[in-house]
């Protein structure tokens, strides 16, 4: 059974980023563990708290280290990836020699609710994934666009195509992180 951590970008309840991961994890085989892994919560990250971590941070770095295989669906902000996100990569690899991340198979996925579909967000977090040592899925690329138009109110999706496409993209996904096990 493998182990999928999600990680959504968005701090936003009912955010389109949380919509697009839990239809991906549908493609994922029916014996894998997906655990949802909260970053809203977590305090600015500040090395002085290496030696002595608040709460928040020794649990969302056992929970990054339980994974298996890492999604990330996240929006765009201002050209870039929003700072929740970027605060969680920086806590769960460090202190310095400790990164939780390392060598854990990763997705990344972006949108946005206009048509740029979260393109600069999607590459900067590769960017820095690359940095954690982390291998992720080239292909499909996932850079949804118009996000806003493609769900209705309950988070479903309401084209069978943006379904059908993510799901496949979850299938996929499991077909890379088996390569690492």
């Amino acid at each position: 059974m493998t182990k999928y951590g999600v990680i959504v970008g968005s701090t936003r309840k009912n955010s389109y980023s949380e919509a697009i991961a839990k239809s991906i994890v549908k493609g994922l085989p029916e014996n894998s563990e997906v655990k949802f892994i909260t970053i809203g919560d977590l305090p600015l990250y500040n090395q002085d708290l290496d030696e002595n971590s608040p709460k928040e941070y020794t649990r969302f770095r056992a929970e990054v280290s339980q994974q298996d295989a890492i999604i990330f669906v996240t929006p765009e902000h201002n050209r870039s990836i929003p700072a929740a996100l970027k605060n969680a990569l920086d806590i769960a690899s460090r202190p310095w020699g400790e990164n939780v991340w390392d060598g854990k198979p990763a997705l990344v996925a972006s949108q946005s609710i206009s048509g740029i579909s979260g393109v600069l967000a999607n590459h900067v977090l590769r960017q820095s994934l690359t940095f954690l040592n982390m291998p992720t899925m080239q292909q499909p690329e996932v850079y949804i666009a118009n996000s806003n138009n493609l769900f209705d109110e309950n988070l479903q999706p309401t084209n069978k195509g943006t379904e059908d496409f993510l799901k496949s993209v979850g299938e996929q996904f499991s077909s890379f992180v088996s390569k690492f096990q």
